[in-house]
This record gives C-alpha cells, structure tokens and sequence, in this order.
C-alpha cells in the first residue's frame, strides 16, 4: 500500500459515533480545508452552512461553539473547535496517522508547522486576501493582495522545484492548509499560468483518493 493510500483510511476504531458537524461558508477556503481533511481521513461529516449574512455566525448558539463568531468549526459528538488549523491537526491526531500527517522527526514537525504559519500570513493576506475582495467585496487592498500573492507564489514555484510535496515525500498538514486558496487564487485575479510547479501540486493533491472539491466562483479576468 503506498503512503497516499495509507493518508487517506481512517483508521476503523476510531471513527465517530455520528458525523462530525462541519459549520461552514461553502466558498471559505478556511472551511474547505477542514471538509478536505475530513474527506481524506474518511471520517463521516456533516456540512452546516451558516447564513453569514444575516448573522447566524452571531448568534449565542453559535458563539458557544465558536467565540469569536468564525468559520470553519466543529462538532465531534460534544467536542467543538474552532481555527482551520487547530481543526485538521486535531482530525489527524484522533483519526489519522500524525506521524505521516504531521511529521515523523523533530525537523519535519517544524517544517509543517511553517507552512501552517504561511497558510495563517502569507496565504492568507495573499491569495485568500485577493479573493475576499472579488468573491466578497471585502474593503480590502486588492492590488497589494495580488503582489503579496504572487511573491508567495513565486516562492513556491521555486520550492517545488523537484518535489512533489510541500514538506515530505507525501502529503502532509502543510499541503492541506495550502490548496484551497491557492487552487482558487485565480477568483481573486491572480494567476497561475506563470507557476507550472505549483499547478503541478495543486493537480497532485486534486489526485488523492476521496479528494473533495470547494466551490468555485467565477475567475477575474
């Protein structure tokens, strides 16, 4: 069985009661991360899309299960959670392998745990940036959000210069907390024609078994 395979079993005794409940914006990369890692561990979920629009990310209910009132979170029969990040990392701690996910030595660790950081900063004043201002007309700088991405993007272009994945010779946590916005980076009018490597990255992760898509938006010209 190669590593790909083995990333996406969950592992039997450990699935859940009753489907994790996802609270989610169907087009939040942030959210789609977290259905993402859901999907490859193979551990049962429910999508529960908030009416942000009219506040249900405010309501008490809600708070209870995320105090500042963001997406994504979860509900894992009584256990909730918010942060995308401090999502899949639980996911892979209780259902999956961490060693493979997370990092088998002290180096590798660290080395998710930067990309982790890059998904919270660079991608997210990036390229998720960019897209909330053409997805969600949020008052945002959009040209200085196109810049930062496409630093960002010319890193990566570099870095995957003879790899296949961000971290190890398999997908890891840094890859999972990539994609989205990366993959989507084009709604918010940055390209990724000039980036091969990275289009290379983004083709292998949309490869992996039980892989699941988000919602597209139209591309900025």
């Amino acid at each position: 069985m190669s590593n790909v395979d083995t990333l996406s079993t969950a592992q039997p005794s450990a699935l859940t009661e009753a489907p994790v409940k996802l609270y989610r914006n169907p087009k939040s990369g942030h959210c789609h991360r977290v259905e993402l890692m859901l999907a490859l561990l193979g551990v049962p979920y429910e999508n529960i899309d908030l009416d942000m629009a009219n506040g249900a990310h405010r309501e008490p209910a809600y708070l209870k299960i995320s105090p500042l009132g963001q997406v994504p979170a979860i509900d894992d029969n009584g256990i909730t959670l918010a942060d995308s990040n401090a999502i899949i990392t639980y996911l892979v701690e209780r259902y999956g392998e961490p060693a493979l996910w997370i990092g088998g030595d002290p180096l590798e660790k660290a080395r998710v745990q930067r990309w982790l950081s890059i998904a919270a900063g660079e991608i997210a004043h990036g390229p998720c940036a960019a897209r909330l201002v053409t997805v969600f007309n949020a008052p945002l700088d959009h040209e200085a959000a196109k810049a930062s991405s496409h630093t960002l993007l010319a890193m990566m272009e570099a870095h995957l210069d003879g790899r296949k994945w961000l971290v190890s010779d398999h997908p890891t946590l840094a890859d999972i907390a990539g994609y989205s916005y990366i993959a989507h980076a084009p709604e918010g009018g940055v390209s990724l024609d000039p980036y091969p490597q990275v289009r290379a990255w983004l083709s292998r992760i949309e490869a992996l078994p039980h892989f699941v898509g988000m919602a597209r938006s139209p591309v900025l010209a």
